[in-house]
């Protein structure tokens, strides 16, 4: 009987324990909401009449909170560093595919991303396909601090590759300069 009591008591703790790569462990329902509607604005498409200089700005937060139903947070992780790590599942134009992304940032105290860096992207798949090989890469991630090594996985990784690289100071994927035109 003590065995058996003691089994159920090791089950419930574990049954109990948050799941650390769940966004409802770091935040609530409109905390998330807010949060990836930033995060969609560092992503997705600028909004009509915006820039890269002024996507940002309050008068196109409406845009990118309209698009929120099309995205979800698949996976967080708030590293001991207070380094924020995501993946986030995207749509993909009027296709019926989806995308992932994983990146990270630091997070002000109004829920800012600060030195945000989109790292890879997925290929355009089903979705369930998507969660599963962004899943990888996800805690990958979390465990090496990169994803060089699997770069070359072209049916995981599209970007970044030999054509596009991530921009942290635009905060966009553009065309790797060539080392002969520097």
């Amino acid at each position: 009987m003590k065995k058996i009591f003691l089994v159920c008591i090791c089950l419930l703790t574990l049954s109990c324990e948050k799941d650390k790569y769940n966004v409802n462990t770091y935040f609530d329902k409109t905390q998330q909401d807010s949060l990836l509607t930033n995060i969609v604005t560092y992503i997705y498409s600028k909004a009509p009449q915006s820039s890269n200089e002024t996507r940002f700005q309050p008068q196109f937060r409406k845009f990118y909170a309209g698009v929120l139903p099309k995205f979800s947070i698949q996976n967080y992780y708030i590293a001991p560093d207070s380094t924020h790590y995501f993946f986030v599942i995207r749509p993909v134009g009027g296709l019926p595919y989806k995308r992932g992304v994983i990146g990270r940032y630091k997070l002000d105290k109004n829920l800012l991303p600060t030195d945000f860096e989109e790292v890879v992207n997925t290929p355009h798949l089903e979705e369930k396909l998507v969660k599963e090989r962004g899943k990888f890469l996800f805690t990958e991630f979390i465990k090496n601090g990169n994803l060089d090594k699997y770069l070359p996985m072209k049916h995981y990784v599209e970007w970044p590759d030999a054509n596009l690289i991530y921009d942290k100071k635009l905060n966009e994927w553009v065309a790797p300069v060539s080392k002969s035109i520097q």
